[in-house]
Protein backbone atom coordinates (compact mmCIF):
# COMPACT_ATOMS: atom_id res chain seq x y z
CA UNK A 1 0.00 0.00 0.00
CA UNK A 2 1.24 3.45 -1.03
CA UNK A 3 -0.38 7.01 -1.30
CA UNK A 4 0.54 9.74 -3.19
CA UNK A 5 -0.61 13.57 -1.97
CA UNK A 6 -0.61 15.80 -4.93
CA UNK A 7 0.77 18.98 -4.60
CA UNK A 8 -3.03 20.42 -5.40
CA UNK A 9 -3.87 18.70 -2.27
CA UNK A 10 -1.74 19.79 0.05
CA UNK A 11 -2.29 21.53 3.66
CA UNK A 12 -0.28 24.61 2.14
CA UNK A 13 -0.30 27.85 4.44
CA UNK A 14 -0.52 31.19 3.16
CA UNK A 15 3.07 31.57 4.10
CA UNK A 16 4.18 28.78 1.64
CA UNK A 17 4.40 26.26 4.95
CA UNK A 18 3.45 23.05 3.84
CA UNK A 19 1.81 20.58 6.82
CA UNK A 20 1.50 16.73 6.91
CA UNK A 21 -0.16 14.89 9.24
CA UNK A 22 0.58 11.51 8.97
CA UNK A 23 -2.05 9.29 10.73
CA UNK A 24 -4.48 9.35 7.90
CA UNK A 25 -1.83 7.75 5.80
CA UNK A 26 -0.62 4.98 8.53
CA UNK A 27 2.34 7.10 8.62
CA UNK A 28 3.69 7.46 12.33
CA UNK A 29 5.52 11.18 11.76
CA UNK A 30 4.44 14.59 10.43
CA UNK A 31 6.18 16.78 8.86
CA UNK A 32 5.90 20.68 8.23
CA UNK A 33 8.14 22.17 4.84
CA UNK A 34 8.80 25.55 5.80
CA UNK A 35 9.59 28.14 2.95
CA UNK A 36 9.84 31.48 4.91
CA UNK A 37 11.04 34.91 4.11
CA UNK A 38 13.76 36.81 6.11
CA UNK A 39 12.38 37.26 10.02
CA UNK A 40 9.64 35.07 9.63
CA UNK A 41 8.99 32.06 12.07
CA UNK A 42 7.03 30.18 14.84
CA UNK A 43 6.50 31.78 18.55
CA UNK A 44 7.78 29.80 20.74
CA UNK A 45 6.06 26.71 21.55
CA UNK A 46 6.48 22.60 22.97
CA UNK A 47 5.58 19.77 21.67
CA UNK A 48 4.91 16.02 23.55
CA UNK A 49 7.17 14.34 21.36
CA UNK A 50 11.07 15.01 19.78
CA UNK A 51 11.48 17.46 16.55
CA UNK A 52 14.22 17.26 13.79
CA UNK A 53 14.86 20.31 11.82
CA UNK A 54 16.73 19.77 8.59
CA UNK A 55 17.99 23.45 7.45
CA UNK A 56 17.84 23.17 3.49
CA UNK A 57 18.21 26.33 2.35
CA UNK A 58 19.18 29.54 3.99
CA UNK A 59 20.31 30.26 7.44
CA UNK A 60 18.27 30.20 11.04
CA UNK A 61 18.57 30.92 14.24
CA UNK A 62 16.82 28.41 16.60
CA UNK A 63 15.95 28.80 20.31
CA UNK A 64 16.05 25.54 22.45
CA UNK A 65 15.28 25.80 25.82
CA UNK A 66 17.92 28.73 26.87
CA UNK A 67 20.35 27.98 24.21
CA UNK A 68 20.43 29.72 20.45
CA UNK A 69 21.80 28.16 17.70
CA UNK A 70 22.49 29.39 14.31
CA UNK A 71 22.44 26.79 11.89
CA UNK A 72 23.05 26.65 7.77
CA UNK A 73 21.97 24.61 5.17
CA UNK A 74 22.29 21.10 5.71
CA UNK A 75 22.48 21.24 9.34
CA UNK A 76 20.05 18.85 11.35
CA UNK A 77 18.92 19.84 15.01
CA UNK A 78 17.23 17.72 17.13
CA UNK A 79 14.87 18.81 20.55
CA UNK A 80 13.99 16.54 23.14
CA UNK A 81 10.15 16.84 24.17
CA UNK A 82 8.55 19.35 26.10
CA UNK A 83 11.17 21.55 24.96
CA UNK A 84 10.37 25.28 24.59
CA UNK A 85 11.73 25.97 21.46
CA UNK A 86 11.15 28.10 18.36
CA UNK A 87 13.10 29.72 14.62
CA UNK A 88 13.55 32.69 12.70
CA UNK A 89 14.69 32.86 9.46
CA UNK A 90 18.09 34.84 9.99
CA UNK A 91 19.35 35.62 6.93
CA UNK A 92 19.00 37.74 4.02
CA UNK A 93 17.10 34.99 1.46
CA UNK A 94 14.61 32.33 1.90
CA UNK A 95 14.69 29.96 4.27
CA UNK A 96 13.83 26.07 3.30
CA UNK A 97 13.19 24.11 6.64
CA UNK A 98 12.02 20.07 7.20
CA UNK A 99 10.52 20.20 10.81
CA UNK A 100 9.86 16.19 11.59
CA UNK A 101 7.33 15.54 13.89
CA UNK A 102 7.43 12.43 15.84
CA UNK A 103 3.77 12.05 16.08
CA UNK A 104 0.83 11.24 13.53
CA UNK A 105 -0.63 14.34 14.06
CA UNK A 106 0.78 17.87 15.16
CA UNK A 107 0.65 18.42 19.30
CA UNK A 108 1.82 22.33 19.81
CA UNK A 109 1.44 24.10 23.14
CA UNK A 110 2.38 28.30 23.08
CA UNK A 111 4.25 28.78 25.49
Amino acid sequence: MFHVIPRSEQDQRSNRTILFEGGQYGAPISIFLIDNEPGQGPALHTHPYSETWIVKSGQARFTVGLNTIEADAGDIIVVNPETPHRFVNSGTGRLELTCIHASDHVIQTWV
